[in-house]
Order: structure tokens, then C-alpha cells, then sequence
């Protein structure tokens, strides 16, 4: 599965009035790890953008001015996301946007292009509801540093949300195993763990003691047994 971090910054926040995007940037995340493959782009809005938004990003018309219309960029960004599952913080937003530009040059919309669309708020306010759940927040939530950021930018905020999504979905990884085209379901296939061949792995003292450690920090966060322990407590059925 291809994972692409997106955000955008806009001359305003509604749409529906004519504001445009003015700023893509785009990060890959493979393997639970983050890539250096990122797309990144300035866009010239062809109007001008509004004095809050410049408030909130600091790109001013002048640095726009002479940076390309969104047409001469969007099948390179296009070719970028095809065949992604995209994480957005507040996606309609994002999407909406990214969905007027492209309808304008009659491209379709971004969910013709992509697997699927992840909204990395809506997993925040499902896991931490009642709390403020914007970037910043998340960082101080979650230990991830955004001490460089003070001004949004696409491309540094796309950074930060893989970080805060990588930590929302901690030790959520999928035991699916894709193999390619010819297996089941969407290329790929369910695999049986008991059918390979794992080499042994020996547990050193020091590194069982860190295992150990975690847990316990796990349990004082869910303020109970975290899923790990609870199992391990479980008393064996025949």
C-alpha cells in the first residue's frame, strides 16, 4: 500500500467563494517509515490572497506572482498520488479544494485518482474526544517535535502529520501480507503465519526488560491492561 501525506495552504478558507490553492506538499510513507520521495509546489492563485490566510502562512501575493498556475501542475501531482491512500488532517478541506481546481480542467476529482482518502482528524477525535485535536495539540499529545514550525507550510506540515499519524497508529500494523498481482482481494492476500519459516529469535535480558517497560507505560495510558498483557493474563483454553 502507497501512503502520500498531503496538506495545502489556500488564499482563504471557503471555496465556495473563489479562494484557490496556493501551496501542495505531498510525503510518502513506506514501510511505517518516512520517505524523502515528497512533491512540493507554489501555485499562483491568479488572485489575491486574503490578509487572515497570509496571517496564518505568510506566502504573500508577490512571492506567488511568478510561480506556475495550477494546469501546468496538475498532472505531475496527479502522477504523484495515483493509486495512493492519502492521510489529510480535516480532508474535506483539503479535498475540497484540490477537487475544484482539478473539476476546472475537467480532471475529475481526487478519489478518481487515488485508493482511498484517510481523515487524520476524525481518527484524533475518535481516540481523543472532548480534546483539542489540531496539529500542535496532537504533537504535545503524542511527543512529536514541531519545535521548527511557526508559520503553516504545506510540505513541513505534511512532514509533522506523518509523524502524528505514524504515532496515532502505533502497533496497528496489519498481519495482511502483500504479495502482488494473482493474490486475493486487491493484490494482494491473506497469509498463513503458521505456513512460514521464521528463523528463532533470541531475547536478550536488557532487551526483555525495555519490552517490559513499554508495557507498563502502555497500561498506564489505557489506565488498565494494554491488549498485550491482558492476553498474556488470559487464562489458556483448551
Amino acid at each position: 500500500m502507497k501512503y502520500i501525506v498531503l496538506d495545502t495552504e489556500t488564499t482563504g478558507l471557503e471555496v465556495r467563494l473563489g479562494h484557490r490553492l496556493i501551496e501542495v506538499g505531498c510525503i510518502e510513507v513506506a514501510g511505517r517509515q518516512v520517505t524523502d520521495n515528497t512533491w512540493h509546489q507554489y501555485i499562483n492563485p491568479e488572485r489575491a490572497v486574503d490578509e487572515g490566510a497570509f496571517q496564518v502562512h505568510g506566502i504573500s501575493d508577490d512571492m506567488l506572482a511568478d510561480k506556475p498556475v495550477f494546469a501546468k501542475v496538475a498532472q505531475s501531482f496527479l502522477d504523484f498520488i495515483r493509486g495512493s491512500t492519502l492521510i489529510i488532517h480535516n480532508a474535506s478541506f483539503d479535498v475540497g479544494f484540490l477537487d475544484m481546481e482539478l473539476e476546472r480542467l475537467n480532471m475529475g476529482r481526487v478519489r478518481d485518482h487515488v485508493e482511498d482518502v484517510i481523515d487524520s482528524l476524525a481518527m484524533a477525535r475518535e481516540m481523543f474526544p472532548g480534546k483539542r485535536n489540531n496539529l500542535d495539540a496532537l504533537c504535545d499529545r503524542l511527543g512529536v517535535n514541531n519545535g521548527h514550525r511557526t508559520l503553516h507550510g504545506a510540505l513541513l506540515d505534511a512532514q509533522i502529520l506523518a509523524e502524528v499519524y505514524l504515532a496515532m497508529t502505533r502497533g496497528q500494523d496489519s498481519l495482511v501480507i502483500d504479495l502482488g498481482a494473482g493474490g486475493g482481494g486487491e493484490g494482494g492476500q491473506w497469509v498463513n503465519l503458521a505456513e512460514l519459516e521464521l528463523p528463532d529469535v533470541v531475547v536478550t535480558d536488557d532487551e526483555a526488560a525495555l519490552h517490559a517497560e513499554y508495557l507498563a507505560t502502555l497500561d498506564r495510558e489505557v489506565k488498565g491492561k494494554c491488549v498485550w498483557n491482558a492476553l498474556q493474563d488470559a487464562p489458556e483454553t483448551a
